[in-house]
């Protein structure tokens, strides 16, 4: 199917479908942003930016975020994505300090601006704390290299799974384990909603729904409730899988094939 070119604007984190109006638009294939602001600094290009910073734009072609572009104050479109996320370069390019540009790391506003569904996921009650600035994006986000879509993975590369990614601040969860729970085979993502949620360690859910997304739940004609050819009725009444006393090495277990420890 032939996808029909639109304009998508972005006005304060809410999205309109509209034509000839400024913000944030995507025209066909391509984006168009209006940069963050630094007063007194003009857009350079990304050319300039490759002069001193060529060990991340000599990766930057293939990046989604490469093919963002900017109008300057003429109306003429630059292709200006280093610019895009960092601001305009003028005065960078002339001090060369890090104080006359701006740092996605310590500036995550840089990144919901655009991403404001992900900024509405930090606002729930647990997340991690990144619009608070104990980390980035770029913990586990590279914007430099690769695909950016969340639905391919977007973690730092291609060749780096989502485990991987979450396994450098979370190496106990990560195993090995002798016994592992398949469901890390799938990625932390199946049961983790990385960005934030309302259940405590941003658990898609806080209940024992949480483990029939994968475990068959067989109800008899009676009262027994099945799960791997065990009767569960008895359990399912105190608390989750976890939580119960039953399988508490949820990740994965070095002592038991239940994943108990």
């Amino acid at each position: 199917m032939k996808r029909t070119p639109r304009n998508l604007l972005l006005f304060g984190g809410i999205a309109v479908w509209a034509v000839g109006l400024v913000s944030c638009v995507v025209v066909g294939d391509r984006a168009i942003f209006a940069p963050p602001f630094i007063e007194g600094a003009t857009l350079v290009g990304s050319s300039a930016c490759a002069k001193c910073h060529s060990d991340v734009t000599r990766g930057f072609h293939d990046a989604t975020h490469a093919h963002l572009t900017l109008k300057d104050d003429t109306g003429a479109v630059k292709n200006a994505a280093c610019e895009s996320c960092h601001g305009p370069g003028s005065l960078h390019v002339k001090a060369g300090t890090r104080a006359t540009i701006i740092n996605p790391k310590i500036a995550p506003d840089t990144c919901v601006q655009c991403h404001t569904n992900t900024r509405s996921e930090f606002s729930l009650p647990f997340t991690h704390p990144v619009l608070n600035g104990k980390i980035a994006c770029t913990h586990c986000h590279d914007p430099h290299k690769g695909d950016a879509n969340p639905s391919t993975g977007g973690t730092k590369s291609l060749s780096t799974s989502v485990n991987q990614t979450c396994a450098k601040c979370h190496p106990a969860q990560a195993g090995p384990h002798v016994f592992e729970h398949e469901a890390m085979r799938e990625g932390c993502t199946v049961c983790h909603s990385p960005h934030g949620a309302v259940n405590d360690k941003m658990l898609k859910s806080r209940s024992s729904s949480l483990c029939y997304q994968c475990h068959f739940q067989q109800q008899t004609s009676g009262t027994q409730i099945m799960h791997g050819g065990v009767d569960h009725s008895a359990n399912v009444i105190r608390g989750s899988c976890w939580t119960s006393g039953c399988h508490e090495a949820v990740h994965g277990s070095q002592v038991n094939s239940n994943l108990r420890y």
